[in-house]
């Protein structure tokens, strides 16, 4: 089958959990497209080089420095909406030219097609809402449903620990929708301790402003601690590694399997609360500090939901004080995670194809 895959550009997470659903799709057979741009279509290149890829223009949502997140969100909706419709329209054009027999979204939503088997990925089948607006979670609810159910399948990507807590546990599912197990770029990795190269490592990644100030937040930090300390920029595409002290090294990005033996190396690791990150040191068993995105709902939530359950430490970025953090880091474990049985609708693996024969 040809089977074209989108993942969101929304940060880099969506592109990085589709990387275990392309290497299956690869694995069973299938000729596998990716259709994305800028910084997703740069990551998925490197972890991807000899595939086709396919140019589809991406929400492009960029995050304000002055304005309150949601706000910012709110302006954006008409933007966001009109993408959705062209792309619905733009796929058509891709099914025709390459002739796809099935698509698998990763949260776009304009990416079904009458003719075609498509899949939709998605860990947020509610969306949070700061609590001022708390009200308006349960419209939001249904109407995120409605746009789910275009879709002939419905994954989440979740297990018994329900990592994505409410998200994806609160309301009902839409009758389309199973759970498929946890999604990691690193399911298949033993990640077993390498031999420690690092004090602490910051993987910083996100929509501007708000990469670039965590960026210079850890950066400034990690120099003043005098740790041996990495931190990954978030720049895929972009070349040459920088060492701004004898103690601290910046490099733009790490594929995949780099990464990984980089934070295996690690004592500490620093990154923000996506749930694709989540769901990575969860699958290696790796502790890790979150610090969420400011204003972003989702990774609030999911940082406060994870702190409670002891299981990864998590501060506001404000709020961030490097000694403070680890400190505070050490009276959590990933191994707090406790899961609950018969959560999958059946046995299956992330793999297992998506889809049906």
């Amino acid at each position: 089958m040809k089977i074209l895959v989108a993942p969101l550009d929304w940060g880099l997470g969506h592109a990085t959990r589709c990387i275990p659903v392309i290497k299956g799709l690869i694995r069973q057979g299938h000729d596998v497209l990716i259709a994305a741009d800028g910084k997703v279509e740069k990551l998925l290149k490197k972890e991807f080089p000899e595939l086709t890829f396919v140019f589809l223009r991406g929400y492009r949502v960029r995050y304000s420095s002055f304005l309150p997140m949601t706000f910012s969100m709110i302006l954006q909706i008409p933007k966001i909406t009109r993408r959705i419709f062209m792309e619905h329209g733009e796929l058509k054009k891709i099914i025709r030219k390459y002739h796809i027999d099935m698509i698998v979204s990763d949260n776009r939503y304009g990416l079904w097609n009458k003719e075609i088997h498509s899949v939709f990925i998605t860990h947020q089948v509610m969306i949070k809402f700061p609590s001022v607006l708390r009200f308006l979670e349960p419209v939001l609810y249904r109407i995120n449903k409605f746009f789910i159910s275009k879709f002939d399948e419905c994954h989440i990507p979740d297990d018994e620990r329900k990592l994505s807590g409410d998200l994806a546990h609160h309301y009902p599912l839409p009758a389309n929708a199973k759970f498929i197990g946890a999604l990691s770029r690193w399911k298949d990795e033993k990640g077993e301790p390498a031999e420690k190269k690092y004090d602490v490592i910051g993987i910083v990644s996100g929509p501007e402003p708000h990469r670039a100030s965590f960026e210079k937040l850890l950066t400034r930090q990690f120099l003043e601690s005098n740790l041996d300390a990495l931190i990954v920029s978030g720049k895929p595409g972009e070349k040459g590694e920088k060492r701004i002290s004898g103690r601290l090294l910046t490099v733009p990005h790490l594929e995949s399997g780099k990464l990984l033996t980089a934070v295996t190396s690690s004592t500490f690791v620093i990154c923000r609360a996506g749930y694709s990150s989540i769901m990575d040191f969860a699958a290696i068993g790796k502790d890790a500090i979150f610090v969420p995105t400011p204003g972003q709902t989702e990774q609030i939530y999911l940082a406060e939901y994870l702190r409670e359950k002891k299981s990864f430490y998590s501060v506001e970025q404000k709020r961030f004080q490097l000694k403070e953090a680890l400190s505070e880091s050490k009276k959590y474990s990933v191994k707090n995670l406790a899961g609950e049985k018969n959560i999958l609708n059946r046995p299956v693996t992330p793999y297992e194809l998506l889809l049906q024969e």
